[in-house]
């Protein structure tokens, strides 16, 4: 156990008292556990319910962060835009998400998560409709509206806070509501959800219409918003906020009505008194001892994620095929397709690198579209199982309740921080070098590899709260 050398020894003793407990009441009755377990698999549809309710939210924020790649020629057109304004409407999402991040994880504390879902939902229904009825200055009727361009802005930067918020939201749901053996692989279904939604952007936006395209970014937040009058609100949650009867409610509802919940209902409450005892949690609290691993691995995760080039390629994906000679139509397709597979990011940036060293030293020209082709698919496809998901279900699991929302909403500040660095440096580093870009990204890639083996802990097969109890042991 991790204890703060300049704490109160009675603190200490405190936290020794309620976490031996928890610990030695799981081995004890380890087979039991087991038993219920298995018991269990036929009555958790809710748990599959609730989880694909929450999965919606996670294709929303696919849906938005590729919609501006298919549609960028059309709506320029349309809408009389520079390059230069275009290009705004295109990064703007990420400050949206930044804000998303920074707020969602207190509302998600203070006013639950469906709540915090809710209010995702209703910022990105609110940011389609304003890109919808985006007009020329000569046709709008409405004052705001009056350019094209900032009602665009507008509707961007409410997407963007949506889809930061669930970025949040969504796999702690999924992590607080899922039992242990599922946990990993339904939390994992928030990243395969958001791939999803960025992929069929990109396949219907080169069919439909921009405002079309905008209008079917609605449909997943309708379902998010019906959907949730349907599932029950996180256990954890309603223990967290002393909701005794919902939360036994709630967890039987999700366990199924034969199910015996005592053993891990008085594990989970055991753990959030303990916690609730322990001051309520502020932003430099997270620098304290006993949270430093957990927001070392938090953060640490969303720096490798996002340093690795995936904005900086998934926003430009189309001028790197053309850059490279490939037909831009068709390799954005192939790329859509390819995010359900998987490979290497090193050998996907590794190959990229090669492709334009060949280029600029004019070697073997024919080979270069097709090695920079591969590389990118390649690395998209590995980037949508791996560190694309990686982060996110950990995120979900390391954090005690007491600082989830700070420190959640600290890392995912982190993660879109860098995504707007990578995405906005990117054209910088093709100018310095098109090959040294791709070799950077493979460098930070390889030592993220080294960063999750030697700091990230296993959490397969083990509950939250034995999860806290290893990282701060």
């Amino acid at each position: 156990m991790i204890t703060k050398q300049d704490a109160e020894q009675g603190e200490n003793s405190f936290q020794e008292e309620g976490r031996v407990p928890l610990i030695q009441y799981h081995r004890d009755s380890a087979d039991g556990e087991d038993q219920r377990d298995k018991s269990s698999k036929g009555h958790q549809w809710i748990v599959y319910l609730s989880t694909f309710v929450a999965v919606c939210g996670s294709y929303a924020f696919g849906a938005c962060a590729g919609y501006s790649s298919p549609t960028e020629s059309a709506i320029e057109e349309d809408l009389s835009l520079t390059l230069a304004q275009y290009s705004l409407f295109g990064s703007i999402l990420t400050f949206g998400a930044m804000i998303g991040a920074i707020t969602i994880g207190p509302i998600a504390d203070f006013i639950g998560r469906k709540w915090a879902m809710r209010i995702s939902s209703a910022f990105c229904v609110a940011g389609w409709l304003a890109i919808y009825f985006a007009e020329t200055p000569d046709k709008s009727v409405f004052v705001l509206l009056q350019k094209g361009a900032l009602a665009l802005d507008i509707g961007r930067l409410a997407t963007g806070y949506g889809m930061g918020a669930f970025s949040y939201v969504v796999p702690v749901f999924i992590a607080e509501i899922a039992p242990k053996n599922l946990r990993g692989g339904l939390t994992t279904l928030n990243q395969v959800m958001i791939c999803t939604g960025v992929s069929v952007s990109f396949i219907i936006g080169t069919v439909i219409t921009w405002r079309a395209l905008a209008l079917s970014g609605i449909i997943p937040c309708a379902i998010v918003l019906l959907g949730l009058f349907l599932i029950p609100e996180s256990p954890r949650w309603l223990a967290k906020v002393g909701k005794e009867k919902e939360f036994e409610s709630a967890l039987q509802k999700l366990r199924g009505k034969d199910f015996d919940i005592s053993q891990e209902a008085a594990e989970i409450q055991d753990y959030i008194d303990t916690l609730q005892r322990l001051p309520k949690a502020k932003v430099l609290d997270l620098f304290q001892r006993r949270y430093l691993r957990s927001v070392t691995i938090g953060v640490g995760l969303m720096v490798c994620q996002q340093l690795g080039g995936i904005n900086g390629i998934c926003f430009y994906v189309t001028s790197i095929f053309e850059a490279a000679g490939f037909p831009s139509n068709l390799g954005t397709i192939i790329y859509a397709c390819i995010q359900v597979s998987a490979s290497g990011l090193v050998l996907g940036c590794m190959l990229t690198a090669i492709s334009f060293f060949l280029k600029v030293h004019e070697l073997a020209l024919e080979a270069s579209p097709i090695l920079a082709v591969t590389g990118i698919l390649v690395y998209i496809g590995s980037f949508s199982i791996g560190m694309g998901a990686v982060p996110w279900v950990v995120m979900s699991e390391i954090f005690p309740i007491n600082i989830k929302g700070v420190a959640g909403g600290l890392a995912t500040l982190v993660n879109w921080f860098i995504a707007w660095l990578v995405s906005y440096t990117y054209n910088y580093l093709m100018s310095w070098s098109s090959y040294g870009t791709f070799i950077l990204y493979g460098a930070i890639n390889a030592l993220a590899i080294v960063f999750i083996v030697k700091v990230v802990p296993e959490t397969k097969g083990r509950t939250l709260e034995e999860i806290q109890a290893a990282i701060n042991a």
